[in-house]
């Protein structure tokens, strides 16, 4: 992850829908953090999106691309996706693009539930669900490998392959070791279906037991990823950090947001430890919503939090954590998780509690 320096260049990236009313809240966040604390941020607005592509047919442009890759230590990004577009490819090519293009391999979940009441399980309580998973983020069937053959008629074929390389494989694995070492987590668990995907998830099973050779002090546990949806449902104390492919990734992390309140409580890294980091709350654009004040800007908060430790304070991560669970606990929060505030009135109050 970056290193602390003096000053910080945060690419910012609205997107649309709601993505627009969560990110401006995020981005009174890092002002009044740089305020309160003496950082220094240079935030850097770049017009992607919706409105871009439908006023000049831009997506991701190379120019806009490079200036990230080569001048940003971050990324907060909204979320995308706008029904004035049917087609989703412009999202996909600016989300993709940043992730693969710079190979972004760590899709990091926190799930974690900061209060008693939004835990949705019947006699468990918010401390039996505090796990991270790490989803390979750069292959498997997001690649886009594939097509469609006869089109249209009864005949038709359609392909999408999956990708494993050993190199991809071992390093998410290697990762998610690392943090469960460097945070005091004992066990990992590797999800994987290669009960029925024999040839690419056989990688996953070898890649998973030699890489738990190197950190004798971590338990190393497999499941099949069905069964460990089941427990995850069941009992989510017993998991600690979970590492995954890049679609049962996608699937653990939405699931295990409904034991923290929902995607509203959900934040995400996408990194590649050492490199720029791009940072989104999870949730999507919420058109139905979009402009009437209802989003909840608290995994906002949280995804700034984790931000906050890649660019080298990670004890701003600690107290933002903590004041989402005060935002929480004390109605300061939307109606989707208890409150009766809005979305611009919940980050007026997070910002007002810094410093």
């Amino acid at each position: 992850m970056s290193q602390q320096s003096n000053s910080k260049r945060i690419a910012v990236i609205e997107g649309d829908g709601i993505g627009k009313e969560v990110v401006s809240v995020g981005v009174a966040l890092l002002e009044r953090l740089a305020e309160a604390r003496g950082y220094q941020f240079e935030l850097v607005h770049f017009d992607l999106g919706a409105d871009r592509f439908l006023r000049d047919g831009a997506t991701f442009p190379e120019e806009d691309q490079q200036t990230i890759r080569e001048t940003c230590d971050a990324v907060l990004l909204g979320a995308l996706g706008d029904p004035r577009v049917p087609s989703l490819d412009y999202a996909r090519d600016i989300l993709f693009g940043l992730r693969f293009g710079l190979d972004l391999y760590c899709n990091i979940r926190p799930i974690q539930c900061l209060s008693d009441r939004l835990m949705p399980l019947k006699g468990k309580s918010a401390k039996d669900c505090d796990m991270v998973v790490f989803r390979e983020n750069t292959e498997g069937i997001y690649v886009n490998v594939g097509g469609q053959f006869k089109k249209g008629t009864p005949d038709e074929v359609a392909i999408n392959e999956d990708i494993n390389t050993r190199k991809g494989v071992e390093r998410v694995i290697r990762a998610a070791f690392d943090f469960a070492k460097a945070h005091g987590r004992g066990r990992v668990h590797m999800a994987d279906k290669s009960n029925a995907m024999k040839h690419a998830h056989e990688l996953w099973q070898r890649c998973f037991r030699e890489v738990a050779a190197d950190y004798p002090g971590i338990e190393a546990k497999h499941q099949y990823v069905d069964a460990l949806c089941f427990n995850l449902i069941r009992d989510p104390s017993q998991f600690d950090v979970v590492v995954t492919n890049n679609l049962f990734g996608d699937i653990v992390t939405d699931l295990g947001a409904a034991l923290q309140g929902g995607l509203g409580m959900a934040a995400s890294a996408n990194v590649h430890p050492g490199r720029i980091g791009l940072f989104e709350p999870v949730h999507g654009s919420a058109p139905d919503i979009a402009g009437e004040d209802k989003a909840n800007p608290l995994a906002t908060v949280l995804t700034i939090g984790m931000m906050m430790t890649h660019l080298g304070w990670p004890d701003e991560e600690a107290r933002l954590v903590e004041l989402v669970r005060r935002a929480v606990d004390e109605g300061k929060c939307t109606a989707d998780v208890g409150g009766e505030l809005g979305t611009r009135a919940v980050g007026e109050w997070v910002v007002s509690q810094i410093g």
